[in-house]
Parts: C-alpha cells; sequence; structure tokens
C-alpha cells in the first residue's frame, strides 16, 4: 500500500471504524482513540499490508483495541465510586429507543455485540465478520442468531423498555 491509498484508507474508513468503535464503547473519546490507534498501526505496517485487505485489517486492529479499552475500563471500574440509589440523575426518565437498544447491546456479551454490530450497523458479509474477529463462518451466524435473540427478548417487554423509579 501507498501513501495515497492510505489517505483513501482512511477517508473511506475513519467514520465507519468510529460509528463500530462508538457503538460499542459509547464513549467519544475512547472510540477517536480507537481509531486513531487502527489507523496508526496501520500506518506502521503500511508497506507490507494489501490494499485490498486494508478494510479487513482497520477492523480487526479496532476490534482488539476496543477488547483492550474494555479490559482497561473493568481494571478501573472498581476506583469509581458508585452512586448511591437515592441519588437524582440528569438523565431524562423516558429513554429513546435508541438509548434502550443501545443499553441492551452492552448487556451482549463481547463476540456477540461485535458480530451483530458488523452485520446490522457496518453491513459486513458473514465472511468478513469472520475475518475480522477470527471466527468461524458458523461461530459468526450462531453468535449473531443469539445477539438477535437475546435483543428481541430485552426489548421485547414494554417494562424492559422505560425504567420508571417507583
Amino acid at each position: 500500500m501507498d501513501r495515497s491509498q492510505y489517505n483513501q484508507c482512511v477517508e473511506q474508513y475513519a467514520d465507519r471504524l468510529f460509528r463500530f468503535a462508538f457503538s460499542s464503547l459509547r464513549n467519544r473519546e475512547q472510540a477517536e482513540d480507537v481509531v486513531q490507534e487502527s489507523f496508526a498501526r496501520v500506518w506502521e505496517k503500511v508497506k507490507t499490508i494489501d490494499f485490498a485487505k486494508a478494510k479487513s485489517y482497520l477492523f480487526t486492529t479496532a476490534h482488539h483495541a476496543m477488547i483492550d479499552e474494555v479490559r482497561h475500563q473493568q481494571r478501573f471500574a472498581n476506583v469509581e465510586e458508585p452512586l448511591p440509589a437515592n441519588a437524582k440523575t440528569t438523565q431524562n426518565a423516558y429513554p429513546d429507543v435508541n438509548e434502550v437498544l443501545q443499553k441492551a447491546l452492552t448487556l451482549l456479551p463481547e463476540a456477540q455485540r461485535t458480530a451483530v454490530l458488523l452485520r446490522d450497523y457496518e453491513g459486513y458479509s458473514y465472511q468478513e465478520i469472520g475475518d475480522i474477529t477470527g471466527m468461524s463462518e458458523a461461530q459468526v451466524k450462531v453468535n449473531i442468531f443469539r445477539a438477535r435473540t437475546a435483543l428481541k427478548n430485552r426489548l421485547k417487554s414494554i417494562d424492559n423498555l422505560i425504567d420508571i423509579e417507583p
């Protein structure tokens, strides 16, 4: 890959890579860091990466960076002090559908969440998802099926859609 092809990758995939990272991490700064790290790794290996495989390499790199970020968050999660149960928050008591869906997505296991995001949000084929995540095509299909089933069950009840404090 040469410099112009690298620049083409940045133009073509930066937004999609950000959406992928943000939909999983739910934090703008962390998602931007994942995108930056992914493109930095591509730049480091620009001479050895085939331009035709750059998209797969970028998303694989982003996937690994997100896993690292989640592990980092979990290490420091115990340091933060939780809010008391009766504390008032500034969030709207009636979340919109997108917020509810994002919350449901965060409850999925990482493999299921990644597979369903790549398939349903980004439109990748099963084979491409397998290349990105290192799963077989059959594993990808199973993870997507399980994720969709879990999301359907989670969102089925109106009680799950609106959390109202008594």
